[in-house]
């Protein structure tokens, strides 16, 4: 399939994307998921498994951004004005 794909795109004219630097991105993917870092360079994990396990991570990472933003606006509105503009003054960049 990759020959049949690399035809169409090439005769298109559009830039194509070699397999060796999906290969790498799957492995700079890899690095970057807790669940998979550690494993070994020996364990093969497929490609798809990469993929889905960082739209897994994506995912969690927004369900904790939401949920700390939630306890942050209800941390600043059950303190004081000083004490919630301190808050937001450090939470500035």
């Amino acid at each position: 399939m990759s020959g049949r794909r690399s035809r169409s795109r090439q005769s298109s004219g559009t830039s194509r994307i070699s397999e060796d630097q999906i290969n790498e991105l799957i492995i700079n993917l890899q690095q970057l998921l807790p669940e998979l870092r550690d494993s070994r360079r020996s364990d093969k994990v497929s490609a798809a498994r990469v993929l889905q396990d960082t739209c897994n991570y994506i995912r969690n990472l927004h369900r904790e951004v939401d949920d700390l933003s939630e306890r942050l606006s209800e941390l600043l509105a059950n303190t004081d004005t000083a004490q919630a503009a301190l808050i937001r003054s450090l939470l500035t960049p």
